[in-house]
């Protein structure tokens, strides 16, 4: 019988000498990691193209079968939600990474799907504007999008200011890890850590047992990356964690801002760097953010209360209605409407042709400013 599609995930997550994306490429292009194992002898009748490398490492999949079966009853004895890239709870931003993680483990309650996400990280060694920045954008953002999701990686820093001001705030906050949720580092973030399992949650790819090694915060930036619409550099040295995390993010077609700094502040080096390169978009105020991603509320609602477009078809009517309060990705939108993922996609190609719809990075679209100005 074959395992659980979780089990099969996690098995999977753990095959040596396969690639971040040649797995998930697997699992996406088959429907799932149980078809995987499924086909684990005979891979190349199912991917023909698969290298000789990765069809010798998946016939072994078996061998790892246990250490997920363990890994899965811990989870399940401790609340912890096991997510494959197929499930609907799997965050859709970072599933269309080349590189997303085939298995996730969340213990929280925020949804990974909001619909607006920003990442906010920095150094490890912020200074008094550095954490003021901080709170000043999580409280102004508190006001005008309530709703919207708070990520960083729970490091010492701008990383634990974000998390402790978004709580602060009411907001939903996840913290990405560098290691599996049986621990926490560093330690003296454990009671933040509570704090957000209640109001937001932990998130990480790594299985339990899983030490913190440097390498581990590199992949754990390719999330906090992914994750999100866009990322926000608060203070960074002109080397760092930091900016690997922009530059993935830029990559990924996610919207960087930086905030700038004096050219003698040795904290502000890498953010200035990041602008001058075009990397990053300067940053100034939560309302230009706000503005420059399309979050603005009152706009949307103003649309939404409007008759728009008499001309257009019911089902464009509908997605109209449907992104007037939210951004949403396709399939959002398709659930919404209660049409097929082709009749929507047909539909968005003409409001985009029409300027009425936006497409935004990670796959979400929302209303055109001629939409939400008629």
């Amino acid at each position: 019988m074959t395992p659980s599609e979780e089990i099969c995930a996690i098995a999977l997550a753990r095959l040596p000498h396969v690639s971040l994306s040649a797995k998930a490429q697997m699992v996406l292009r088959l429907g799932g990691a149980a078809k995987v194992f499924d086909a684990r002898h005979h891979l190349r009748d199912a991917l023909p193209d698969a290298s000789d490398r990765v069809v010798e490492a998946v016939a072994t999949m078996e061998i790892y079968l246990p250490r997920a079966e363990e890994e899965m009853a811990w989870a399940e004895e401790k609340g912890v939600q096991v997510l494959p890239i197929t499930s609907v709870g799997y965050p859709c931003r970072l599933r269309e990474c080349t590189d997303a993680p085939v298995v996730l483990f969340y213990q929280g309650n925020a949804s990974l799907n909001a619909s607006r996400i920003v990442s906010i990280i920095g150094t490890r060694h912020p200074s008094d504007y550095g954490r003021d920045v901080v709170q000043q954008f999580v409280h102004e953002l508190s006001v005008v999008c309530p709703d919207a999701l708070v990520v960083s990686g729970l490091a010492y820093g701008i990383d634990v200011a974000a998390h402790r001001a978004a709580v602060a705030e009411g907001m939903k906050t996840v913290g990405v890890l560098a290691h599996g949720l049986d621990d926490l580092y560093p330690r003296a973030h454990v009671q933040t850590a509570r704090d957000m399992t209640n109001n937001g949650g932990l998130l990480t790819e790594f299985i339990t047992h899983t030490r913190a090694d440097k390498v581990n915060f590199v992949r754990r930036n390719r999330i906090v990356a992914g994750i999100s619409d866009a990322v926000l550099v608060i203070e960074s040295a002109v080397k760092g964690g930091s900016l690997i995390t922009a530059n993935m993010a830029q990559s990924y077609g996610r919207e960087v801002f930086a905030v700038p700094g004096r050219i003698t502040d040795h904290a502000s080096m890498g953010c200035n760097n990041l602008i001058r390169s075009n990397v990053a978009a300067i940053y100034t105020s939560a309302d230009h953010f706000v503005e420059a991603m399309g979050w603005d509320e009152s706009q949307r609602k103003r649309a939404a209360q409007s008759q728009l477009f008499p001309e257009l078809n019911a089902t464009e009517q509908r997605i109209i209605d449907a992104l007037a309060n939210n951004n949403c990705s396709t399939e959002q939108i398709s659930h919404a409407i209660g049409e097929s993922l082709s009749a929507t996609c047909l539909a968005l190609f003409n409001l985009e042709s029409l300027n009425l719809v936006r497409s935004l990075p990670g796959g979400l679209y929302r209303l055109s400013v001629k939409a939400t100005c008629s």
